[in-house]
């Protein structure tokens, strides 16, 4: 039955981050992967607001399977974030590809602090 619930949120999420991609890169004439990026910081967020609501009693154990392990398993993407680095690396954009990683850590964890802060005001 847990794999039935984190299949229902992977086929959700992989087709969101798929669209989140396209509709935000049509928006940025430039290389830096503002879509993954977008879609990575997106999850994380979600995953922070899971977490809180997890702990403070708001969302019980399929909950977390359904959005955390699928939805947002299949929303962020660590491979993509990590092939398009590599790529703006070799093609000479070392600036994009280093901006990338510290934008990605420091918007990611940020985003995900920001989920459990308002999980706490929400629910605790």
């Amino acid at each position: 039955m847990n794999w039935l619930l984190v299949l229902a949120g992977a086929a959700v999420g992989a087709p969101l981050r798929y669209l989140t991609d396209v509709a935000v890169q049509k928006r940025h004439d430039t290389v830096f992967p503002w879509g993954t990026f977008t879609a990575n910081v997106a999850g994380c967020l979600v995953l922070g607001l899971l977490t809180g609501a997890v702990t403070y009693g708001a969302a019980a154990d399929p909950v977390r399977l359904l959005v955390g392990t699928g939805l947002c398993g299949a929303l962020t993407t660590y491979s993509t974030f990590s092939y398009e680095t590599l790529r703006l690396a070799e093609s000479g954009a070392r600036f994009f590809a280093a901006a990338n990683v510290a934008a990605s850590v420091v918007a990611g964890l940020g985003a995900a602090f920001v989920g459990v802060v308002v999980a706490e005001a929400l629910w605790a």
